[in-house]
């Protein structure tokens, strides 16, 4: 069964990107732009990402002039973008652009993920939809030893502890690596 799955960096106080949307504080701490591969979800078939994360990885590595670097990070996975724009796509990539509910796209999602999962990867708003519409099934956090004063927050949503269910703590390098299992 496919699993929706929240894997990202966040700065102690919570923030997975700064006040311009960048994560150049990540890429600052030891580990940060290269993580070690078994903090990465490992089954992850599909990619789910909102506009701002995907304009940022466009930019951030000039990927449109440069389509060959999208497969460093994504791989040949299909990606999924929300978004309420025209958005254009690296050549070679899959890059499925989505408008509208998160709930009217999961049937296409989970289809494309086959026997695999899928990793949300951001922002927070849009895996809060996904929260919303019963379709988390993880979080998996690595806390930098980061302290932001703004910026995007984690995940804007009110969840209570008796969803969020702690399944392991790790040090990782100068990360904490936490994983909740979230109950629907």
């Amino acid at each position: 069964m496919t699993k929706f799955v929240f894997d990202t960096a966040t700065t102690i106080n919570g923030w997975i990107a700064d006040q311009q949307n960048s994560l150049s504080w990540l890429f600052s701490v030891e580990g940060g732009s290269e993580p070690d591969p078994a903090m990465l979800p490992q089954n992850a078939t599909v990619m789910v990402e909102g506009s701002t994360t995907y304009e940022w990885v466009l930019g951030e590595s000039d990927i449109l002039a440069h389509p060959e670097k999208w497969r460093e990070f994504h791989g040949d996975r299909p990606t999924f973008v929300f978004t309420t724009r025209d958005l254009l796509a690296p050549a070679g990539a899959d890059i499925r652009f989505v408008r509208g509910d998160v709930a009217d796209a999961l049937p296409a999602i989970r289809e494309a993920a086959g026997d695999g999962d899928v990793w949300v990867i951001g922002g927070g708003e849009l895996v809060g939809q996904f929260f919303d519409a019963g379709a988390l099934d993880e979080i998996a956090l690595s806390i930098a030893p980061v302290f932001l004063d703004g910026g995007a927050p984690l995940l804007p949503r009110r969840i209570e502890s008796d969803r969020v269910h702690l399944r392991s703590a790790a040090a990782m390098g100068p990360f904490a690596r936490l994983i909740y299992a979230i109950s629907q």
